[in-house]
């Protein structure tokens, strides 16, 4: 009997231990898994004035290692189709996103179908491809996505950027020609489906409002991820909206990953350079829950984490801006609107925020 009630005794504590080390490395998939991301896309701009950064200790260190060592797991970036500039082409994202990869970063390409911003208010198709006849619209479309998921073999790819009113206007807006984005749409996703099967397509809105109606319309296309873009400035100071806001999206469309694509949020209303800043006014914080402090900017993107990591669908979220420093000098004019909302302050030196991407 001894023997017996000792033997099950030794059983029930092994199946224990096993029991707990399965749940732990559970919870070690599940972190991993979770997406910290941020969106550099000006880097490669940005890296090529030599600026110096540093770390918290106030150690000066490669950019992308402090990056590295605190979380970062995923870089997210826009690619143009032919920018003036020659910022976020094709080639300069290829190159960046080889040395990313070879860091350790999953890749997250963003592709905004135009030659600048595609957002809400603007879906201007590139110039180069503003004569085609739809026909030949579609095929451009075919060819260029197939290009970059077979060339880059992103982790994470947006089919076009905050398309609330659809892409490629004026043939691919939503609202007056449905029938044709949604075609649009399709032939994009299935270059990446069959050029690229490991990638997971993410499609993104911007804001809160009719946010359901939206992906509702979309339900027949085949894509992975619902991202969404989230700045109080112009979606709402109401976190428990946002809050709802995915519950309903998870709940809706169970079927879908979600995750935050777009957020950001001030360390100061201060400025480092004479470009006009977007955000620079109290109203539009929250207040006074998050000031626009290091530690307020820490703690917003700490709810927000937390918020979508309660989701149940949710998978992560994505800082937008974060190498935005006022890298052309303190009386530039053409530079940096976002510094007050980087990952870095007015010295370069990482802010206490970036702890949160662990």
């Amino acid at each position: 009997m001894k023997f017996s009630t000792c033997f099950l005794i030794l059983l029930s504590l092994l199946t224990s231990c096993e029991s707990e080390e399965d749940i732990s490395t559970e919870i070690d998939q599940q972190e991993d898994n979770f997406i910290s991301a941020v969106d550099i896309s000006s880097f490669p701009e940005i890296e090529s004035t030599h600026p110096l950064f540093y770390d918290r200790n106030g150690e000066e260190t490669d950019f992308l290692s402090i990056l590295k060592k605190n979380g970062v797991n995923t870089i997210r970036l826009r690619l143009w189709v032919n920018p003036v500039h020659q910022h976020s082409t094709y080639q300069e994202v290829k190159t960046f996103t080889e040395r990313l990869r070879h860091l350790g970063f999953k890749i997250w390409l963003t592709l905004h179908y135009s030659d600048t911003w595609a957002d809400p208010a603007q879906q201007e198709t590139p110039l180069a491809w503003q004569e085609l006849s739809y026909k030949q619209l579609k095929n451009k479309v075919s060819t260029y996505t197939k290009t970059i998921a077979e060339e880059i073999q992103p982790d994470f790819i947006q089919i076009g950027n905050e398309i609330n009113s659809g892409f490629l206007h004026p043939k691919g807006n939503l609202t007056d020609y449905p029938t044709q984005f949604k075609e649009l749409m399709t032939l994009a996703i299935a270059e990446v489906r069959d050029n690229s099967p490991n990638s997971k397509i993410i499609i993104h809105y911007a804001g809160l409002n009719q946010v359901n109606e939206f992906y509702s319309e979309l339900n027949n296309l085949d894509y992975d991820i619902i991202g969404l873009s989230y700045y109080p400035i112009w979606h709402g100071k109401e976190l428990l909206q946002l809050d709802e806001t995915l519950k309903s999206l998870s709940n809706n469309f169970n079927n879908k990953k979600i995750i935050i694509a777009e957020t950001a949020y001030p360390f100061t209303l201060d400025w480092n350079d004479w470009t006009n800043n977007i955000l620079g006014q109290e109203d539009q914080l929250i207040l006074p829950e998050y000031p626009a402090t290091p530690q307020g900017q820490a703690q917003f993107i700490n709810t927000l984490k937390n918020i979508v990591a309660k989701t149940p669908n949710g998978i992560g979220f994505c800082y937008w801006g974060a190498e935005l420093i006022a890298w052309k000098g303190e009386e530039a004019e053409d530079a940096s609107s976002w510094e007050n909302q980087a990952l870095f302050d007015f010295e370069n030196q990482a802010l206490p925020v970036i702890k949160e991407f662990k």
